[in-house]
């Protein structure tokens, strides 16, 4: 495991490990690992939560209108939306995404192309899976951490 491209984010139910793929999105990888560094995601909510689509984060107003850091130039790859794997979110235009992002539940095709893939979950699925479903769900779960492998001192 490359640690400096692995990101842990510790949920209730457990630890959530993603492989980044910086080979894929450079910028966006560099992006989250400097948030994830700064703590700007620790605490922050699923704001929009859709059964058997996909659990999406990384707002830090929890409302899907913001974000934090640069926007960034869309990074589109022949990368599938598979289950676990994690993509920038972005407003109509591709290159809007800044900090949302979400996980998918199941492959969703439809989204080949057109948003950044940065990673896929490698463990811990099953606490994606129990995340509060809702638009937004009434109580939502949030991240509690998230941070970096290399930097992670459990």
């Amino acid at each position: 495991m490359d640690k400096e491209n692995t990101l842990y984010i510790d949920l209730k139910d457990g630890r959530v490990i993603i492989e980044m793929r910086p080979d894929l999105a450079p910028k966006h990888v560099a992006q989250i690992k400097k948030l994830a560094r700064e703590g700007k995601y620790d605490g922050v909510v699923f704001h929009r939560v859709i059964d058997g689509f996909m659990a999406q984060t990384g707002d830090p107003d929890g409302n899907g209108m913001g974000g934090m850091g640069d926007r960034l130039p869309a990074e589109f790859s022949k990368e599938p939306h598979t289950r676990g794997v994690t993509s920038m979110a972005r407003s109509s235009d591709p290159g809007s995404a800044r900090s949302q992002f979400f996980i998918c539940f199941k492959d969703a095709n439809f989204l080949d192309g057109q948003y950044t893939v940065w990673g896929k979950v490698t463990s811990g699925m099953e606490f994606v899976d129990k995340i509060k479903k809702g638009e937004p769900p009434s109580n939502p779960d949030k991240m509690i951490k998230v941070q970096v492998a290399a930097d992670a001192k459990d």
